[in-house]
């Protein structure tokens, strides 16, 4: 061993996570396949029942000269055509997944030539600096999260999440009888200072732990310099709690916007650049195992692929090898046949070259975005900060410059930020209201109140995503928006 060994943090394990057991059945199923062992312990089809002979696919081959928006010409220069067969006759390479593999019961911890692929990515990426960490396959990361409430708390407990964030976390931990205590965030994320302020007068038990989206935030777009990384990873061991670091978003890092079309930097960059300009991850400063990395295939390969993986120390591995064996078993067979069959053809330099032709569209459609919101909305009562990450962008509006905030609107800000948003329905064009996102604190006991000042409590936003649609729709519809909003302000 070359690094320390990571802190036991057992102790932060729900009651359920510590009171599971290994599944009987599944310690026997170390016996099938032995020479000379008649496995009859386990209710697995042979695979000649299974109607699947093979699959085929085509996929961008290396170095995607056409970019990542370009269909496969069926030439052998751009595209990779490839036949998984259930029993691996016809398959080329050892990391090659056969059907009668793949679609059986078994590795719950996922396929072993795609759990390979992953450590070996997060190791090149990341650089976890304690010995004793490892993956486990997930079926993408609304799920992991699932498993992460189940595995660390309780009914009644706390967890502190960002003050805006995605809904459907919410409502998981909601769900389960957590109490959701916001952090306070600006323009670049979570604060530290307001976080250390909030846990020195914390009331009642601390909270398991903080849930956060920190590259390309959503539904903000923020993300969180590596500095405040390092505040926050710091606090978080001062308190000990642990990070839960969802990261979907991570790899569609940008370079900052610049309005100026002449200044804008190139996007092509080489495998060493491409890594060495990433942000520093939580889990790479983790030099304790208090992070748990949610990684997902969802926004670099595609959502349906449903394929994601926790790192996290072994310890932890351990207990969602536990909750999965009762759970999802294991993500799809073909997923994880398809998914290991592309990775492992393109190799780790090639899967780092489709990230950074993804980066390359990610950066055309941000700036067509932003130089859209520049061009239509009403530079008197607005304000932002381009996304350097992410799918998301969002524009602040001063509620209290609408005609009728003091009057009509009684001076509420919920009721200018519903009239942006009929207005800009009625001019066919959708941008989500950024109270949807908002977090109420649950907590019992009520934590003590941050204070707001006037002009945030004015403040409202509304989120857009780049990714969604074409370019050109992209900036019809932003024009669309930006002229509703001007309307409704009056201006």
């Amino acid at each position: 061993m070359t690094k320390p060994l990571s802190k036991d943090l057992s102790h932060h394990l729900s009651l359920e996570a510590q009171s599971r057991g290994a599944s009987s059945l599944k310690t026997a199923f170390k016996y099938f396949g032995l020479p000379g062992m008649v496995f009859l312990g386990g209710g697995l089809p042979l695979s000649d029942s299974f109607p699947f002979d093979s699959v085929s696919v085509a996929s961008p081959a290396v170095p995607f000269a056409a970019g990542v928006c370009a269909k496969p010409s069926g030439s052998e220069e751009d595209t990779i055509n490839f036949k998984i067969s259930k029993r691996g006759e016809e398959n080329k390479f050892k990391t090659e997944i056969p059907l009668s593999r793949s679609l059986q019961y078994g590795y719950t911890e996922g396929q072993p030539e795609l759990v390979e692929f992953l450590k070996e990515h997060t190791a090149l990426i990341h650089h976890p600096p304690y010995e004793d960490w490892s993956v486990i396959s997930t079926v993408g990361n609304t799920q992991a999260w699932d498993a992460v409430l189940r595995n660390f708390t309780t009914r009644g407990d706390s967890i502190l999440v960002e003050e805006y964030t995605f809904p459907s976390a919410l409502e998981a931990s909601h769900a389960q009888g957590i109490h959701n205590v916001p952090m306070k965030m600006d323009d670049y994320g979570i604060v530290p200072e307001a976080l250390e302020q909030q846990l020195a007068q914390w009331v009642g038990a601390k909270p398991k732990f903080i849930y956060t989206i920190p590259t390309g935030q959503n539904p903000t777009g923020s993300s969180l310099p590596v500095d405040r990384r390092k505040a926050i990873y710091e606090i978080c061991c001062k308190h000990d709690i642990l990070i839960i670091e969802d990261e979907p978003y991570y790899f569609l890092q940008m370079e900052e916007y610049t309005q100026d079309v002449t200044k804008r930097v190139a996007t092509t960059k080489s495998r060493d650049e491409f890594v060495g300009a990433l942000v520093t991850s939580f889990l790479s400063l983790d030099i304790e195992g208090r992070v748990l990395r949610l990684d997902s295939f969802s926004k670099v390969l595609a959502p349906g692929t449903r394929m994601g993986w926790i790192v996290a120390q072994n310890r932890f591995i351990e207990r969602f090898l536990r909750i999965h064996e009762v759970t999802i078993q294991c993500p799809s067979g073909f997923t994880q046949s398809i998914v290991s069959g592309t990775l492992n053809r393109w190799g780790q330099d090639g899967y780092l070259d489709w990230l950074i032709e993804l980066r390359k569209d990610y950066t055309s459609k941000r700036d067509v975005a932003i130089d859209s919101v520049h061009k239509y909305f009403p530079k008197a009562v607005i304000s932002f900060v381009p996304p350097v990450a992410g799918m998301f962008f969002t524009v602040d509006f001063d509620a209290s410059k609408h005609p009728k905030f003091a009057t009509e609107f009684g001076s509420d800000p919920l009721k200018v930020e519903n009239a942006i948003y009929e207005a800009g329905l009625k001019n066919n064009c959708l941008m989500i209201p950024g109270s949807w996102f908002k977090v109420d604190d649950n907590s019992e006991p009520p934590q003590p109140a941050q204070e707001v000042s006037e002009a945030a409590k004015n403040t409202i936003f509304f989120r857009g995503t780049y990714a969604a649609v074409p370019m050109d729709q992209l900036a019809l519809g932003l024009k669309s928006f930006g002229e509703a909003a001007t309307a409704e302000f009056g201006l």
